[in-house]
């Protein structure tokens, strides 16, 4: 079985419409897919499905982990879809105890046998619970929207990923744990926390737990997805991210591909349909096929990527970049042409994406302002 957990550093990415349709993909692909609904305490996958609410969810299975966890297994008006809904409900079920997690986790893996993709729709944001179910798999996917503040908490999920990985690898009473927890306590000196700057140290007093982590680390190969993007240009922030990852995690990541911004999504939801259901030529859901058909193609956990298999997978989103955004200015002049889209519609358009604009301008102005105060008190990046 091969899981995929879907997470992103921030909400508002579309990382509930990736993971959805995602698994409708996988399904029309003749996979058998479980789709789960972990964004406990803000579940709304069923929406973006299309199913009804749920009457039983995760929520149910937690309050007693002794029940049959098939009972909140539902199946989908789409064959070879079962999907798993969350709960919004029972209070508490965002911040998951040890023994929940744990009976969680069990029973998920015992799918296996009946399923051959497990999708995990994971919380926003970077509780130790989310981390721990993103690492269930070494080939996670981490979505991101080109807004500063996005691209920001990519990277601090992914570094908080690796450190999670660490805590998890580096067991109580070792030199590697002790030293680890004396760097976080250190607290400003930023530069401590630097995986590459960390790791020849932790190799120098623990040589067997650094042995133990890379053993670990070289089995982890989080995917990215860059979603809701405008503009080629705006394809080109994923660099950042990967470059953050090399140089301050020596963290390797690939890149999925690109989704345009489409106001089909909303259309869909309305309609209660998951877009590559609802309208499956569009270019959103086109680009949701194209991911869906790399994974299928790729290797399975535990393979090493290659450089250039990560350069090659950079490069590649950005000429998919290119081609869909053709597509889509020939797409809205097909749409004038016919009269089905008007010219109002298109000034509607137009005025929408300068309020993100404007809006991505007050974020990079607001963080601007930030930097310039952390330097005037003498922090040196």
């Amino acid at each position: 079985m091969r899981i995929i957990p879907v997470a992103s550093g921030k909400g508002g990415v579309g990382k509930s419409l990736i993971a959805a349709n995602l698994g409708v993909a996988f399904a029309q692909a003749g996979q058998r897919v479980i789709l789960a609904d972990l964004d406990l305490g803000a579940s709304n996958l069923h929406l973006v499905l299309g199913h009804q609410s749920p009457r039983t969810g995760i929520g149910t299975f937690l309050n007693d982990t002794k029940s049959d966890f098939n009972a909140v297994i539902a199946d989908t008006d789409i064959r070879g879809l079962r999907f798993i809904p969350g709960d919004t409900e029972i209070p508490g079920t965002a911040n998951l105890k040890s023994f929940q997690l744990k009976a969680l986790v069990k029973r998920l893996l015992a799918l296996k046998s009946e399923t051959d993709i497990l999708v995990l729709d994971l919380g926003a944001g970077t509780h130790q619970s989310i981390l721990d179910f993103f690492l269930l798999s070494g080939q996670g996917i981490v979505v991101s929207a080109p807004a500063v503040t996005a691209v920001l908490n990519a990277y601090v999920f992914l570094k908080n990923t690796v450190f999670r990985l660490m805590f998890t690898v580096f067991g109580k009473g070792t030199k590697a744990r002790a030293y680890l927890e004396q760097a976080r306590k250190d607290g400003s000196g930023a530069q401590k926390l630097y995986i590459p700057k960390m790791l020849p140290e932790i190799k120098k007093i623990d040589p067997a737990s650094h042995e133990k982590f890379m053993a670990h680390i070289e089995n982890l190969h989080p995917r990215l997805i860059m979603n809701m993007i405008d503009d080629p240009k705006d394809a080109d922030v994923a660099m950042k991210i990967r470059r953050s990852c090399e140089e301050y995690l020596d963290l390797k990541i690939e890149h999925l591909g690109v989704v345009y911004r489409d106001g089909v999504q909303d259309t869909a939801l309305s309609s209660r349909l998951p877009v590559v259901l609802y309208k499956p030529n569009s270019i959103l859901s086109q680009a949701v096929y194209r991911i869906a058909d790399k994974i299928l193609s790729s290797d399975e956990e535990g393979s090493v990527l290659d450089p250039s298999e990560i350069e090659n997978s950079f490069q590649e989103a950005g000429v998919e970049a290119e081609v869909d955004f053709e597509n889509k200015i020939d797409y809205v002049e097909d749409l004038l042409h016919s009269g089905a889209f008007s010219p109002g519609d298109l000034v509607e358009t137009v005025k929408s994406q300068q309020l993100e604009l404007a809006k991505i301008r007050k974020e990079n102005n607001f963080l601007k302002l930030k930097l310039s105060e952390a330097m005037a008190k003498g922090y040196k990046p």
